[in-house]
């Protein structure tokens, strides 16, 4: 069975959605995901995917009030797991099979709660009711993450979604395939080139999503360990055109027509793919 490449797509392509989801098919990429924004954008996405045979391979959950799901804070954090609930019924209407969820964000805390732990532990019981699956991904404060794990081993509706790009600018280089690729259910390949000030703080400017081989990560190395969990999902980028502030890595991927760039993405991507099959 072919194994599926994804792209996201989004507001930072210029371009309207229908005509990223085009491309990215003319392109030979097999289908895509999508951040959540609002319902719109994602029931536009989901019927265009069924007309034109894209698979609508995850949606990202919003993540700016991972936070409030950790804290004491009972009304904030009820906003954000309302917010978490609805992504996850979207997905169910919509029939995309899974969901992909940031376990914290920020940098100066280190403290999971039972709180936190209890309100996630609501979700992943939403996700077993709608039929969803959920993939927590590796950002900064892996200690969350950690403790999601935990919490949730042996569930089937509960897994990893593995981004390479953080792994080694937030997660300073730690194989995070070692520790959860038994329970790999997506992927986020992009590169970058680490942590800016290994000595100093980590913070979001390093996180660049750049071309595979564009950056410091060994695709041998991260070929092997893929291999090494038996994964043989969908292989899915999440890439960025656009510079972080006070950076310019990314500007030569703004300048190019998208198409090309999309057309970029997808050979590095089959790269990557063959490196596998040639395990």
């Amino acid at each position: 069975m072919k194994r599926l490449h994804c792209m996201n797509i989004g507001k930072g392509f210029d371009a309207p959605l229908t005509e990223q989801i085009d491309l990215l098919k003319k392109t030979g990429f097999d289908g895509f995901f999508i951040s959540w924004r609002g319902d719109e954008d994602v029931r536009l996405c989901a019927r265009y995917g069924r007309e034109t045979g894209m698979a609508f391979q995850s949606l990202h959950a919003p993540f700016t009030k991972m936070k409030d799901m950790w804290e004491k804070d009972e009304e904030k954090a009820q906003i954000a797991l309302n917010e978490l609930l609805h992504c996850l019924h979207l997905c169910a209407e919509e029939g995309i099979p899974l969901m992909v969820v940031h376990a914290f964000i920020g940098f100066e805390d280190h403290t999971p709660t039972a709180e936190g732990l209890e309100r996630f532990g609501q979700l992943a019981a939403a996700a077993e009711k709608e039929k969803v699956l959920l993939a927590f991904e590796n950002t900064e404060g892996e200690e969350y993450l950690d403790a999601l794990m935990e919490a949730f081993r042996g569930n089937p509706w509960v897994g990893f979604c593995w981004d390479s790009g953080h792994e080694v600018c937030y997660n300073r280089g730690q194989d995070l395939l070692k520790k959860y690729g038994d329970r790999l259910l997506c992927t986020h390949i992009n590169d970058n080139l680490g942590i800016s000030d290994p000595e100093g703080s980590i913070t979001w400017l390093d996180d660049l999503h750049l071309l595979p081989f564009d950056g410091v990560i060994n695709w041998q190395d991260a070929a092997s360990r893929l291999h090494r969990c038996g994964y043989r999902g969908a292989l899915t980028m999440e890439m960025n055109v656009k510079s972080k502030p006070g950076r310019h890595e990314n500007d030569a991927y703004a300048a190019l027509p998208l198409e090309v760039y999309f057309a970029r993405c997808h050979e590095r991507l089959q790269r990557i793919a063959r490196m596998l099959e040639a395990l």
